[in-house]
């Protein structure tokens, strides 16, 4: 917690200026948790990568990408390839040749899953196109036995993947955005959100159980819940005393054949709703939780996903910028930078609720920080720079032709924060609406939040988790 914790004074720093880096076996058949087979997308490969190995396929797009590079200062000629009014059949004329995008992603059945979600976007938007996903493992992969929170690393899913994205092996990386870092390697950026999942956690009770319990409260005294969560922890130690919470870690299939196990501890598992449904396993799903139902905010970004590219690659920023959705876009901005100044992640419990409400001729009376200038905003959020930086979007269609939710002038964010204390008896929570109608506002509201949260003691609680994790280690190192 280097740039806004004090350790020296026991306090949270809050200073503007800081801010300058960049932003889970199933009741079902098992065929449920294997790749269906029209997973993925026309033209849409799968490919296992090593960390250190060379992407064949992408030999070419790496020489072409090194003659780019040698000419920093030269406005490269018109794309005819990229133009979204193209004639259906403009890739197989000479004159606009179709491109093949490199695309990375983790293993696991989930992360595919996404990957496939994003290239139907991409697909659907640029026609003439080819997208290949390209599928490796991470560290938070490779290691499924240590707790999230005990990795002193931030990267543990993205770090291998940017890597080949550096290097111009990759076009792109599709991620989990609450498994971004806030700040990301100076060179790349988010380039952008796709329409957000359902973000709430949801309670799913084993199958011996079902019907006999439905929600956290109904469970017994005793009962053993799973989750890798420390923000989940200390939320239902906070309203549920009675319960045991235990580590759990996995994919989700294995974290369900884990509960699923007659022989196992589990009485149940909390897991996010936005995985489930994207696997289809929505129907084991005992309890949505959220603030009005089990008491529980849910992580930073969680059902929503992010597309990061390189800084300044103007040609694959203009295929993403198609697909992104600015709602979520917006929520992600605030909740990132609320994380950001808390300097949180998965070992700080730290959670969150966002909300759209449509106030017609509601004039905004907040009182904002300071717009920062456009042109630098970028640099500070990690989002990749768009002409929808201050303005309200406009009406667009989705795939099916149908009119998509846009945002009003009149749109305000309503924003519900906790950061709470390891064992559930300390929590500084702050609830908080503006009218946001902007990128620039969507960052000064999380900013706000955070500030309203240290104003009731979250520094404090910040504060005593460094030093008790501090404690911790030392005796596991004596």
């Amino acid at each position: 917690m280097d740039n806004a914790f004090s350790a020296q004074r026991g306090s949270l720093r809050l200073e503007p200026g800081f801010l300058h880096g960049p932003l889970g076996a199933s009741r079902r058949r098992r065929s449920t948790l294997m790749l269906p087979r029209d997973i993925y997308a026309q033209n849409s490969i799968i490919t296992k990568l090593s960390p250190a190995a060379v992407l064949s396929s992408s030999l070419s797009a790496i020489s072409n990408m090194a003659a780019e590079k040698e000419m920093p200062d030269a406005a490269p000629p018109p794309d005819p390839s990229l133009s979204r009014t193209a004639a259906p059949d403009a890739a197989n004329s000479s004159s606009a040749p179709s491109q093949t995008i490199h695309i990375g992603t983790r293993q696991s059945l989930l992360a595919r899953v996404q990957a496939d979600e994003v290239v139907r976007h991409l697909k659907a938007a640029w026609p003439q196109h080819n997208f290949e996903v390209h599928a490796m493992s991470t560290t938070g992969d490779n290691n499924q036995s240590t707790a999230l929170h005990k990795f002193n690393e931030k990267a543990l899913w993205t770090q291998e993947l940017e890597v080949l994205l550096q290097s111009g092996e990759l076009d792109l990386i599709v991620h989990c955005l609450k498994d971004m870092p806030t700040q990301l390697p100076k060179d790349l950026v988010i380039g952008g959100i796709t329409k957000r999942e359902d973000p709430r956690d949801a309670l799913v009770i084993k199958p011996s159980l079902v019907g006999k319990y439905r929600t956290l409260a109904e469970l017994p005294a005793g009962s053993v819940v799973g989750t890798s969560s420390l923000r989940r922890i200390a939320q239902c130690k906070r309203f549920y005393p009675h319960l045991k919470f235990t580590d759990v870690r996995g994919n989700l299939g294995t974290r369900l054949a884990k509960l699923d196990n007659p022989e196992s501890e589990y009485s149940a598992i909390i897991l996010a709703v936005a995985g489930l449904n994207r696997l289809g396993m929505g129907e084991r799903i005992t309890q949505h939780l959220s603030k009005l139902s089990g008491g529980m905010l849910y992580a930073v970004g969680q059902g929503a996903l992010a597309i990061e590219i390189r800084d300044g690659d103007e040609r694959v920023k203009e295929l993403v910028h198609a697909i992104g959705d600015e709602r979520t876009t917006r929520e992600g901005l605030a909740e990132r930078q609320l994380m950001r100044t808390l300097e949180g992640g998965c070992s700080v419990p730290i959670g969150v609720e966002t909300e759209w409400v449509s106030r017609k001729g509601l004039l905004d009376t907040d009182v904002g920080i300071g717009v920062k200038p456009a042109e630098e905003y970028h640099k500070l959020t990690g989002i990749a720079e768009t002409d929808l930086g201050g303005k309200t979007s406009e009406n667009k269609k989705d795939e099916e032709g149908k009119e998509s939710e846009t945002l009003e002038l009149t749109d305000e964010l309503i924003m519900r924060a906790i950061v709470i204390s390891l064992d559930g008896t300390d929590a500084a929570e702050v609830e908080a609406r503006r009218r946001i109608t902007s990128r620039e506002e969507a960052d000064e509201f999380g900013f706000e939040v955070a500030k309203q949260l240290v104003a009731k003691g979250a520094d404090k609680i910040l504060e005593q988790i460094q030093l008790d994790r501090g404690i911790i280690q030392e005796q596991g190192n004596a």
